[in-house]
C-alpha cells in the first residue's frame, strides 16, 4: 500500500493483504475528468453553489443568532458607528468586528444601504462557505494528489452543516474559511521542514490566523495553536516552525488586530473585553449557555449527523487509515482534530457548529484512503452499517419534507416533497455502491443526494413552513393595516413577542416595552393625527394585562389583523394581535386574520 502522503497514481490499489495482490482499479471516469489543478477547482465551484445558493433569497432570517448579526451590522450603516456593535441600545460585546465589517461591506458593494434584504447580509457566508471549499482543496494538495484532494473537498462541500452555515450570516462560515487557509499554510511549513523563511507561506498563515480573530475571537488561534504544539510534540522538534516567521508574524498578527481592538478599548472604556471574555467565553466554558449544556462526548454523537455524509466513509475508510497511521498525512490530521476536540468536549455550551473547523481533519486520511481503494475488501457488517449510516438521514429528511408540514398545521412544498424524494432514492443508490466495490464509486450519488436535499429543503420545503416565520407574516400584516403600508414611517411596539428577527425586519426604533407601556404608546396624543401609524403587537399571553392597562388609561384599542403560529425558539405557539387606538386607524372590524 503507498504511503497516504501521496496518491497521485492513475491506479487505485484496493485493499488487500500482501498474500493476495489485487489487480490495480482504474480512477472512475469522472475522477480522470475533474482530477487535475485545473478543473477541479471549477467542479467544486460549481457543486458549492448548487449546494450553498438555493434559499438564500428565500428562507427568513433564522433567530435568533442570525438578526442578531444582521441587525448589528444594520445599525452600523445606519449611524456610521463601525467600532461599537450593538442590538438597538443594547451593547452588543460577544464577538469580535470582522463579520459586521464583512456584512457592511457586502451591502455597500452590492449598492444597497441598511434597508438592504437580508440574502445581501449572507454574502460573506456564503462566499465563506465557497471558500472553505477551494481552501480544502488546496490544503490537500499538500499531501496528495488533484483527484485525492477533488475527493477531500467535495466532502467538505457536502457536509450538512457547512451547508447550514452557508445560509446564516453569521461568523461561522468565514471563521471555518481562514483555520482552513491558516492550517493549509502550515501543512506546507510543517512538511518542508526547511532551514529557510517560507515567507509566502507565513504571510499566510499569520495573515489568516489575524482574520480568523477579528471574526470570532479565540477560536481560530485555539484549533490552530494546538495543531502547532501537537505537530511539534510528535516530531519532538521545534525549529520547522521557523520557517513561519514567528517573530516578524506575531508583529504582523498584532498590526492587523490591535487598531480596532484599542479603539473598542476607548469606546467602551474597556467593557468590551469584560463581556467578551470575562461573561461569553467564560460562561460558555463553565455554564451551558442558553440551554444549550451538554455532557462530554455529545460532539461526537452529533458528528454523525452534522458532518454527513463522511461518517459512512470514515468507518469504511478506518482499517486504511489506522494501517497508515504513522503517515505525515494522518499525524497532521490527527494533531488537528483530537486536542480541540478533546476541548469541544470539556467546554459545558455546546452547539452543533462548534466542531466545523475540525472536519477537515477526518476528511484528509478519509479522501486518500478512498483514492487508495478503501471498501474493496471491507467486511460486511461493515458496509452494512455504513449504507444504514449514510441512507438514514437522507430518507429521514425526504419524509420529513412530506410529514413535516402536516405536523406544523400547513400543507407541504410539492417541489420540495419531490426532490427531496428524489434525493432519497439516489441515497439508496449511494448506499447500495457502498455495500458492493470500493466505497470511492459511491460518491457521484452521494454529490445528488446533498444537491437534492439542498435545493428540496432550501429552496422549497424549508420556506413553505408558513407557520415557523412568524416575523416576516408579522410584518407583512403590518403593510396590509389601512394607512400603514410604509414602514419607515410607522411607529411600532410590541410586548411578549421580542424575536431579534423581528427587530431586523421591522426596524431598529422597534419598541420592547410592557403591556402597560404598549397602551401608553397608543394613546400618546403625539400619535393621533391624518397619516399617523403606531401599531401595537401583543401576544396573547399579555393581552389581558393589555386591555387592561388601555382601559385604566381611557385607551379603546382596535384589533387589525391577528398573526398565529410556531415559535421555533422553544417551540412554544403565539397567537399575536395587532392593534390600533380606534381614532386613529380605521373603524374596519373585518381585519382579524389567521396567517
Amino acid at each position: 500500500m503507498a504511503e497516504m502522503q501521496e496518491a497521485k497514481g492513475e491506479d487505485i490499489q484496493p485493499e488487500a493483504s500482501p498474500e493476495q495482490p489485487v489487480p490495480a482499479m482504474k480512477k472512475p471516469i469522472w475522477l480522470r475528468i475533474f482530477g487535475h489543478d485545473l478543473s477541479a477547482p471549477l467542479l467544486l465551484l460549481a457543486l458549492s453553489l448548487l449546494l450553498f445558493v438555493p434559499g438564500q433569497w428565500t428562507v427568513p432570517p433564522l433567530d435568533r443568532d442570525e438578526p442578531r448579526f444582521t441587525q448589528a451590522t444594520k445599525q452600523m450603516l445606519e449611524t456610521g458607528d463601525y467600532v461599537d456593535i450593538r442590538f438597538q441600545e443594547t451593547a452588543r460585546h460577544k464577538k469580535p468586528v470582522g463579520i459586521y465589517w464583512l456584512q457592511a461591506a457586502a451591502v455597500k458593494l452590492t449598492g444597497h444601504d441598511a434597508s438592504a434584504p437580508l440574502w445581501v447580509y449572507r454574502l460573506p457566508s456564503l462566499i465563506g462557505a465557497v471558500l472553505c471549499v477551494l481552501a480544502t482543496f488546496w490544503l490537500a494538495r499538500a499531501f496528495m494528489g488533484p483527484a485525492g484532494a477533488l475527493v477531500a473537498a467535495g466532502f467538505v462541500g457536502l457536509s450538512i452543516i457547512l451547508g447550514v452555515e452557508a445560509r446564516l450570516a453569521k461568523t461561522d462560515a468565514t471563521l471555518f474559511a481562514t483555520i482552513v487557509i491558516a492550517q493549509g499554510a502550515l501543512a506546507r511549513i510543517w512538511l518542508k521542514e526547511a532551514n529557510k523563511r517560507a515567507w509566502g507561506l507565513g504571510l499566510i498563515f499569520w495573515t489568516a490566523l489575524a482574520a480568523s480573530v477579528l471574526v470570532k475571537g479565540p477560536v481560530g488561534p485555539m484549533v490552530i495553536g494546538f495543531t502547532v504544539v501537537s505537530l511539534m510534540i510528535s516530531r519532538r522538534k521545534i525549529a520547522w516552525f521557523k520557517a513561519a516567521s514567528p517573530l516578524l508574524g506575531l508583529l504582523w498578527f498584532f498590526l492587523l488586530v490591535l487598531p480596532w481592538f484599542v479603539a473598542i478599548w476607548i469606546a467602551t472604556d474597556g467593557t468590551f473585553f469584560t463581556e467578551a471574555i470575562g461573561k461569553d467565553l467564560l460562561g460558555k466554558v463553565s455554564t451551558g449557555q442558553e440551554s444549550h449544556g451538554a455532557p462530554p462526548l455529545t460532539h461526537l454523537g452529533a458528528m454523525f449527523g452534522v458532518f454527513w455524509p463522511l461518517p459512512a466513509f470514515f468507518l469504511i475508510a478506518l482499517p486504511v487509515i489506522w494501517r497508515e497511521r504513522a503517515s505525515p498525512l494522518v499525524v497532521f490530521s490527527a494533531c488537528w482534530f483530537f486536542p480541540s476536540w478533546i476541548v469541544f468536549e470539556l467546554v459545558a455550551t455546546k452547539l452543533p457548529h462548534y466542531t466545523m473547523p475540525l472536519l477537515p481533519a477526518l476528511v484528509l486520511p478519509v479522501a486518500a484512503a478512498l483514492i487508495e481503494g478503501a471498501g474493496a475488501e471491507t467486511r460486511k457488517w461493515v458496509r452494512w452499517t455504513a449504507a444504514i449510516l449514510f441512507a438514514v438521514p437522507a430518507i429521514g429528511i425526504a419524509v420529513g419534507a412530506f410529514a413535516g408540514p402536516f405536523v406544523l398545521g400547513t400543507w407541504p412544498s410539492p417541489p420540495g416533497a419531490i426532490v427531496t424524494a428524489i434525493g432519497a432514492v439516489f441515497a439508496v443508490v449511494a448506499a447500495t455502491r457502498l455495500l458492493r466495490g470500493p466505497a470511492l464509486y459511491a460518491l457521484p450519488p452521494t454529490a445528488l443526494t446533498a444537491i437534492a436535499i439542498a435545493i428540496g429543503v432550501w429552496g422549497f420545503s424549508g420556506p413553505a413552513l408558513t407557520t415557523i416565520w412568524v416575523s416576516p407574516r408579522l410584518v407583512a400584516a403590518m403593510d396590509e393595516i389601512p394607512g400603514c403600508a410604509n414602514q419607515e414611517a410607522r411607529q411600532v411596539a410590541t410586548t411578549g413577542f421580542h424575536e431579534p428577527s423581528f427587530i431586523f425586519l421591522e426596524g431598529t426604533d422597534t419598541r420592547i416595552i410592557p403591556a402597560e407601556g404598549a397602551a401608553k404608546f397608543l394613546a400618546d396624543e403625539s400619535a393621533v393625527g391624518a397619516g399617523s401609524c403606531r401599531i401595537a403587537a401583543i401576544e396573547s399571553r399579555h393581552e389581558e394585562a393589555f386591555l387592561a392597562s388601555a382601559k385604566e388609561i381611557g385607551l379603546v384599542p382596535e384589533v387589525r389583523k391577528r398573526v398565529e403560529g410556531l415559535n421555533i425558539n422553544g417551540g412554544d405557539d403565539v397567537d399575536i394581535a395587532l392593534y390600533q387606538a380606534a381614532v386613529s386607524g380605521t373603524n374596519t372590524q373585518g381585519g382579524d386574520e389567521q396567517q
